[in-house]
């Protein structure tokens, strides 16, 4: 009975895990392969999860930040999936490497053409920017996840400081200081060299998101058994004091 009894208190706790850690985890995010500096360039990927059981993936919409507008937008592609970067005429021209930049992009749309992102899966979107804005810490990236039932899950809640994550949070990439070079990491491998060089770093760079993710997978599962344990180690105790001295145990002989 005792064993059955903390079999339960353990099954209960490892339910909770998994049920809030798929409402933490499970939402488009953005992330740099090595550094996104102030000033500067990187290579950005965007994660995409299937969040549900009956439906797949077949739609994302990046609306790119207008208060802080990206000359340069160049996305990596992925079989089975088409890319198209929408341009806009800017208000305020920016002055990028000396010359006059009268329009930037306000959008990036992958659509399905072949593939999908089945339920359990994830895809990831890589995309080149710059030049990264100096006067802010961070760019939010609202999105939009179409799912091939017509569902259209809108990421567009921006995470304020201190507050709780929203429900549907927008991806936010977070911006390191500036540094010396203004080109950054991705200067060479974001697609303004050959295309020899560009398919090289960005094939390096999915490989590192892909170790990203799969150290976030094992930090998880160290955590839900570091839970297990305690639970169980609770349900012992409260057993065990339940017990006087000189009770029968288990076996039926005297204490």
């Amino acid at each position: 009975m005792n064993v059955s009894r903390i079999a339960l208190a353990g099954g209960t706790a490892l339910s909770s895990v998994v049920l809030l850690s798929g409402t933490a985890f499970a939402h488009v995010s953005v992330q740099p392969q090595g550094e996104a500096a102030k000033g500067g360039y990187a290579t950005v990927s965007f994660k995409v999860p299937n969040e549900r059981d009956n439906a797949s993936t077949v739609k994302l919409e990046v609306s790119l930040p207008a208060e802080h507008p990206l000359a340069s937008v160049s996305t990596q592609p992925v079989p089975g999936w088409q890319a198209q970067v929408t341009k806009a005429k800017l208000a305020k021209p920016l002055e990028v490497h000396g010359k006059r930049i009268t329009e930037a992009a306000t959008k990036i749309t992958w659509t399905a053409a072949g593939s999908k992102i089945a339920p359990g899966e994830f895809q990831q979107f890589t995309v080149s920017l710059g030049r990264l804005p100096e006067d802010t810490d961070r760019l939010v990236f609202k999105a939009l996840q179409t799912y091939d039932n017509k569902e259209v899950v809108r990421w567009i809640e921006e995470p304020k400081d201190g507050a709780e994550e929203p429900e549907t949070p927008a991806p936010v990439l977070k911006l390191s200081a500036a540094s010396d070079d203004h080109h950054g990491t991705a200067a060479t491998t974001g697609g303004q060299g050959d295309g020899k060089t560009a398919a090289k770093g960005h094939g390096d760079g999915a490989e590192q998101a892909a170790a990203d993710g799969s150290g976030d997978t094992t930090a998880r599962v160290l955590g839900v058994a570091g839970i297990l344990v305690g639970a169980a180690g609770v349900a012992f105790g409260v057993l065990a004091g339940r017990r006087r001295p000189g009770s029968p145990d288990s076996s039926g002989t005297s204490a």
